[in-house]
């Protein structure tokens, strides 16, 4: 009890304060330092890929390596469906403007469970320039849109020009009997309790 006794004396003579102050403001010292020191990051780690978790019971979810993207051609709105993240195999992709992107590499924000997950294997030009979440805007009518939401799509589509890469172009679908048919029968076997 004696040593506890004397390093609170010390404390107070030395630095003025109580020890119960002197230890708040320690304690706020290293809260502001870990802060601050956590918004500077060097070029290296920044460029360092993810590490990736040797546990699979680690609360941080395991992620793989990027795949190079894959030039998929054209695709039509069903086909691009299919690239919705469902899939773990296959890329995520999504189109602004008729111009399919991948976004894999997003996969935190366009995969399941992400933010923006339900623009994933869909053209999303109309939600992207009216900034709606609302599943009747995801798609790629720009019908009734003013100058400043054009503007608002026109910055949305050079963030996706620099951020990822373009693999392919949405074209519409030939409507024919046959494939009218094969889409009835498709959809059946997708959802067989409607």
């Amino acid at each position: 009890m004696g040593l506890y006794k004397s390093i609170m004396e010390e404390i107070t003579f030395y630095t003025g304060l109580s020890p119960t102050a002197f230890f708040t403001v320690l304690a706020m010292m290293v809260v502001v330092y870990r802060t601050v020191s956590a918004m500077f990051v060097s070029p290296e780690d920044y460029n360092k890929p993810p590490v990736v978790s040797a546990r699979p019971d680690s609360r941080f979810a395991e992620t793989e390596p990027l795949r190079e993207p894959v030039q998929l051609g054209q695709l039509t709105d069903r086909q691009l469906r299919a690239y919705d993240g469902s899939d773990p195999s296959k890329p995520l992709l999504m189109a602004i403007k008729g111009q399919i992107y991948d976004v894999s590499s997003g996969r935190n924000f366009y995969g399941p469970g992400g933010s923006y997950a339900m623009f994933a294997g869909k053209e999303c030009s109309r939600a992207l320039a009216l900034l709606s979440f609302k599943p009747e805007d995801i798609n790629g009518n720009l019908e009734g849109l003013d100058e400043p939401e054009l503007k608002i799509l026109e910055d949305w589509e050079f963030k996706f020009v620099e951020k990822y890469p373009k693999v392919g172009q949405l074209v519409p679908e030939q409507r024919t009997q046959q494939n009218e048919l094969k889409e009835q029968i498709e959809d059946n076997l997708e959802n067989p309790n409607e």
